[in-house]
Order: structure tokens, then C-alpha cells, then sequence
């Protein structure tokens, strides 16, 4: 009876441990510096498994890998308001996925400087209560700062309990302006 009771004692304590790390949630990377908010399991690697990769999204922005291609992120910059929006989007960067988030965070590095910028909950018309698929700033620092030339810059969110992180292309993001418009980079 001894051996049994053991046993039992055994298997519960690897429940409660099982338990206690399944219930550990990885919340977004709020107050991390720039380095410390790029979890490896989520980050962008090279890989090539047999389908294309979209080159922009639906409001014709830029896109951010977010989890292998889970996700996406559509930059979208605003010249002449400065306002930075970013889309969340599905793995084919076509359709809109609401997200439940108050914000989003682009942390940037500049000048060996760490800033982080929130972008926050601006629902599209068809976005669920309580969720939203798009998100804004009007801080006209962030757009200034992707132009330049040593800036990069990470997409931070938490979409399902699950935080990704994916690199801007600071330099590539398209703009929100007329063809015939002229504008120095």
C-alpha cells in the first residue's frame, strides 16, 4: 500500500508542475528593451516550402512576417499626417484577423537608442466587440525615424496568449501618398 500511496504522490506532483508551465502565459514584451522582445521561437528564418510570398498587403503597405507566416503585419505610413497604422493580417496577408489587444508596440533602434511606440486599437467597421485588426499612431517621431538610415524596428503583439515579434523593413515601408508626389529619402 506504501509503493501505491507513492505513486500517487509521484503523479500528482507531475500534474501540479505540468499544470503551473502550461498556465505560464507569454505576455507581450511591454517594457523590454529592444533586444530583450524577439523571442527566438517567433522570429523571421529563411525557409522555403513551396508557395509565394505576398510582396504587399490589402491597403497596399508593407509586410511584416509575424511566427514563420502565421501572420502578418501591414505598415502602412500616412506623409502627409505622419500617422503610422498597422494591419494584422492572416498567413496570406490577405484577410483581416481582429485581434484582442488595446495596443500594439514597435520598438525601435536608433543611434544605439532603444524607443518603443504605441500603436493603439483603432477598430475597422466588420472587427468583432472587444477586437480589432488595425492600429495607429500619429506620432510623427516613429515615421521619421523608419527613414532613416541605421533605424531598425520590431513589430511587438500577442495574438491567442502567444507573443510574435517581427522585423520592419524600416526602409521599404510604403507610403500613403499620390504617384506624382516627390519626396526626398
Amino acid at each position: 500500500m506504501m509503493k501505491r500511496t507513492f505513486t500517487n504522490y509521484l503523479a500528482l506532483a507531475f500534474c501540479i508542475v505540468s499544470l503551473t508551465f502550461a498556465g505560464c502565459k507569454n505576455e507581450a514584451d511591454q517594457g523590454k528593451t529592444f533586444d530583450e522582445a524577439a523571442p527566438e521561437d517567433v522570429t523571421m528564418d529563411e525557409h522555403d516550402h513551396g508557395h509565394d510570398h505576398p510582396s504587399e498587403g490589402p491597403h497596399h503597405g508593407s509586410l511584416i512576417e509575424l511566427g514563420k507566416e502565421a501572420y502578418h503585419g501591414e505598415l502602412v505610413h500616412d506623409e502627409k499626417s505622419g500617422a503610422i497604422t498597422v494591419y494584422i493580417l492572416d498567413g496570406a496577408a490577405k484577410a483581416a484577423v481582429p485581434i484582442k489587444a488595446e495596443s500594439v508596440l514597435i520598438n525601435v533602434k536608433h543611434d544605439g537608442k532603444g524607443q518603443q511606440f504605441t500603436l493603439a486599437a483603432s477598430p475597422e467597421k466588420g472587427d468583432p466587440d472587444g477586437k480589432s485588426s488595425k492600429f495607429m499612431t500619429e506620432d510623427k517621431t516613429l515615421g521619421e525615424l523608419l527613414h532613416e538610415g541605421d533605424t531598425t524596428a520590431r513589430l511587438v503583439l500577442d495574438i491567442d496568449g502567444k507573443s510574435f515579434t517581427g522585423e520592419i523593413d524600416a526602409h521599404d515601408h510604403d507610403h500613403d501618398h499620390g504617384h506624382d508626389e516627390k519626396h526626398a529619402h
